[in-house]
């Protein structure tokens, strides 16, 4: 007999009674009936009840028990009676007589929040004390759907005969979109290894070296604030690369693994397969975003040429989008969306209600020429009773805002299903944006092939270059990017260029591309999906947090192990950096 335990707590079953069992976990409630004690005993796999004889020094021990405290019990399975029994339990027919139970692990110190219970606690005090937390039903559960997803996952990409490669931890500093997490070297003074934002330059370099499909379950590492849907520091994604591929090659690998996945893990309905495709335009008119959440039935038009006929001077010369709404809207309902206007940025958010005969009620309703009226009903598809919000700016802002207003819309009017996954792939990002000071800067991927090759680098306007990049989106939220790569010395150089570097700059921040370029690199292609947004998305959670073991807080940092903290001076001398404190 095991010395802890002969079963699991979820595996005492009416088969069982008359025989003599050990059981081992936690101590969750403690029932004293005065003769009699009644104990719930949970482990990873669910709760079996047990409860003393009634001699007076097992019903004072057992009493006396700390709640929380691990333990393991041995006695004999019997039918509880009658009046006991819980059906919400699956061993809720039986319960254990104890005859022996040894405390294994004493809890000493006072519970800093009630475990396994749904009411609200501090989110620093569930990860100060995170091997409590986890000791909650739900985070658990989010825990072993970890696991079975990310062995789902390998499962698929095994069947595609991928091959899974582990790509370096430790590497080399190179700008790929945010702030690099850098370690000293102790053998190499005043140089620093970074840890991979993505395995991207590894990925690439094992298509250069021959492996015809790559995998693997990817830590990537950037320093970046944290958002809902975005763990500052660490997370994890599906990396996969395609030598001889294509981007159809690409969407054919892994569309069915993502729809598998969701398929098997929820029962939430996936409303189109295969997933629908938009381009990066479309979706910045549309929905105005990249990232548009397809559950929300309302989208936006441009009505700029429209209001160039009309008076309304702050839509003059001003991108004008428009959203409509079908159905009544309250006064309320319109005070409510200003102050939201108001709080992201906006100076007002116009409106016009559609009357009974036809004719326009609202703030600018009079500076639309009477003859204009009809036009702009059919130009909006609007009918009685409908409302049509106004948003004005330059192009980006105009874009930006009015999908937040769309968003903000969709949530108050609560039009929103919950019960779908709605998926789609965002295609032809452009290749190059202007920055902050107006010069030329990749705008997604730089390892991405620009749509036409050298021939499109050398000869179209850059801002009207596309490439071919990709994204996969799932109710609102980005799960992967990827895109198929420049594997062309020439056209990687054209476009590193035309961004700003120097050869000797790419030399030196892609030295290894930019020599296995040179070697016959066959053409190739990939894309990443996130493992803990996919996590968050099948368990509806709020955060990324709650599908992470042991995640940071909002500020980056550990709560539970003191991360980041001091070090001493010899670690520091070791590598050689001294810190400046300032007084």
């Amino acid at each position: 007999m095991n010395e802890y335990r002969t079963h699991n707590c979820n595996e005492i079953s009416l088969e069982d009674v008359g025989k003599k069992v050990r059981v081992a976990g936690f101590v969750q409630t403690i029932r004293d009936f005065g003769g009699l004690v009644f104990l719930d005993i949970r482990d990873m796999y669910g709760i079996t009840q047990v409860v003393t004889s009634g001699k007076p020094e097992d019903v004072d021990f057992a009493s006396h028990i700390p709640i929380e405290s691990s333990v393991t019990v041995f006695g004999t399975v019997r039918k509880r009676d009658e009046e006991t029994v819980n059906p919400k339990l699956k061993t809720g027919l039986v319960e254990i007589a104890i005859e022996e139970i040894k405390i294994l692990g004493k809890r000493t110190k006072n519970l800093p929040f009630e475990v396994n219970t749904e009411q609200d606690i501090r989110e620093d005090l569930r990860l100060q004390y995170r091997f409590l937390d986890l000791r909650n039903d739900r985070l658990k559960n989010n825990l072993i759907l970890r696991a079975k997803v990310i062995q789902f996952l390998r499962e698929q990409m095994t069947k595609q005969n991928f091959l899974e490669v582990q790509t370096p931890i430790l590497t080399s500093s190179s700008p790929e979109g945010a702030r690099d997490y850098l370690v000293p070297s102790r053998l190499h003074e005043g140089k620093f290894y970074a840890l991979p934002q993505a395995p991207q330059q590894f990925k690439q370099l094992l298509m250069v070296s021959g492996i015809d499909k790559y995998f693997q379950i990817a830590p990537c590492f950037r320093d970046e604030d944290a958002r809902a849907d975005r763990a500052p520091g660490e997370f994890y994604q599906l990396d996969m690369e395609m030598a001889y591929a294509t981007q159809e090659d690409v969407f054919s690998a892994i569309e069915p693994v993502i729809y598998n996945t969701f398929k098997e893990f929820s029962n939430k309905k996936i409303s189109q397969y295969p997933f629908p495709r938009i381009s990066y335009k479309d979706a910045m008119l549309k929905y105005g975003t990249d990232k548009p959440d397809l559950r929300n039935p309302l989208y936006i038009i441009d009505l700029s040429d429209f209001f160039k006929k009309c008076t309304f001077k702050p839509f003059i010369d001003r991108t004008v989008r428009a959203i409509k709404v079908k159905g009544h809207l309250s006064k309320g309902f319109h005070e409510k969306m200003l102050k939201y206007a108001m709080s992201i940025g906006m100076g007002g958010l116009g409106y016009l209600e559609v009357q009974e005969d036809l004719s326009f009620k609202g703030p600018i309703d009079k500076f639309i020429p009477d003859d204009l009226k009809k036009d702009l009903l059919k130009l909006a598809d609007l009918e009685k009773e409908d409302t049509i919000f106004f948003i004005a700016d330059n192009e980006t802002r105009a874009a930006e805002l009015a999908g937040q207003i769309r968003d903000e819309l969709g949530n108050r009017l609560e039009l929103i299903n919950k019960d779908v996954f709605e998926f789609c792939w965002i295609v032809d990002f452009p290749m190059f944006e202007l920055d902050d000071q107006e010069k030329l800067a990749f705008s997604h991927n730089p390892f991405s092939m620009p749509q036409g090759g050298l021939d499109a680098l050398e000869n179209k306007n850059p801002l009207e270059i596309l490439a071919y990049q990709y994204d996969i989106v799932c109710n609102g939220i980005e799960l992967s990017s990827g895109a198929v790569r420049n594997h062309d010395i020439n056209i990687m150089l054209k476009a590193f260029t035309m961004a700003g570097y120097t050869e000797e700059e790419v030399k030196s921040k892609f030295g290894a591309l930019y020599t296995a370029f040179q070697f016959g690199a066959p053409p190739h292609a990939g894309v990443a999906p996130g493992v803990d947004r996919m996590l968050m998305l099948l368990t509806d959670s709020d955060t990324i947090r709650e599908v992470i073991a042991f995640p940071l807080n909002s500020k980056a940092q550990d709560l539970m192990m003191g991360a980041p903290s001091n070090v001493r001076r010899d670690q520091l001398r070791d590598v050689h950096i001294k810190i400046d404190v300032k007084d």
